[in-house]
């Protein structure tokens, strides 16, 4: 990609920034692209961190956005507490820390997979009134045995307990099995393999433990919601099955879903182009912040 001087005027090179979340824990945000643009706030997956948008940070997006990124409570290199991943008002506060400190206007919110679980989270708490949109990939919308059943894949699903183990190679075994078979459409090269691989490994079991005995639906935040929300699904995900975002889409009549028929469970990373020109598509017919 080649910026002209202008162009490089109104753009920000990655900075690093400490922002303090619910109860006080620290986290890490990363923010780089156009200064002026409308503000997106990407949220990674669970087990993930802020490296799984590197097709988005490093692409033509930068031109007209601001690009937000953030490691989750308990993943990459914000705080790992012990406690807390069951209480959803902390992972709203962490997202409304980040939105605050940053001065965002009027975000876009990207949440991935697990992502959805805090970003209802966050407008459970505090509304929509300070962010411009949604857009949902891959995502997760309620917690709980007989919710993860109807909308995970059966091959995640009978892996869980060994990626939730507190055997080191029990569970690498299990990440480099599950990033194989369930996550990608397209093979990895070896980098990308590590790159997801030790996003995961850094996750301790007690947080994937914590996350996932939290039961919720979400369906009344859902149904509430009123500000635009894009739906994207990859038809040959085998984590998050395709029904659990039609299903979404029927709670929120006004959404639109856009199905990814050559992309996995990550979307952006096996499709970027497209998914990127849609991104922008998305964000743009929302209008100025």
């Amino acid at each position: 990609m080649t910026f002209d001087k202008q162009m490089l005027n109104h753009l920000r090179q990655p900075v690093s920034f400490t922002v303090t979340g619910g109860g006080g824990v620290k986290l890490h945000v990363e923010e780089s692209g156009n200064v002026h643009g409308r503000p997106l706030l990407f949220l990674h997956g669970g087990s993930q961190c802020s490296l799984c948008w590197k097709k988005q940070i490093h692409s033509e997006l930068a031109l007209d956005y601001r690009l937000v990124t953030m490691d989750f409570r308990g993943h990459g290199q914000s705080d790992k507490p012990a406690q807390g991943y069951a209480d959803g008002r902390l992972w709203a506060e962490d997202i409304h820390a980040v939105i605050r400190e940053l001065g965002l206007i009027q975000p876009v919110l990207v949440g991935w997979s697990f992502a959805g679980i805090p970003l209802l989270d966050y407008i459970r708490e505090y509304g929509e009134n300070e962010i411009g949109g949604v857009l949902f990939a891959g995502a997760l919308t309620r917690l709980g045995k007989e919710a993860l059943t109807a909308d995970m894949g059966s091959d995640t699903l009978n892996m869980s307990a060994s990626l939730f183990s507190d055997e080191p190679m029990v569970r690498i075994n299990s990440l480099e099995q599950w990033l194989e078979q369930s996550v990608f459409y397209h093979t990895l090269t070896r980098e990308e393999h590590y790159l997801f691989l030790g996003s995961n490994v850094v996750v301790p079991a007690f947080v994937h433990q914590g996350i996932f005995n939290r039961q919720i639906t979400n369906d009344d935040v859902l149904s509430s919601m009123t500000k635009p929300v894009r739906i994207t699904h990859g038809a040959q995900d085998c984590t998050v099955k395709l029904e659990a975002s039609r299903r979404t889409a029927e709670i929120i009549p006004h959404s639109r879903v856009s199905l990814y028929e050559e992309a996995g469970h990550a979307v952006f990373w096996d499709q970027p182009e497209r998914f990127n020109l849609e991104l922008k598509e998305f964000v743009d017919s929302i209008g100025p912040s």
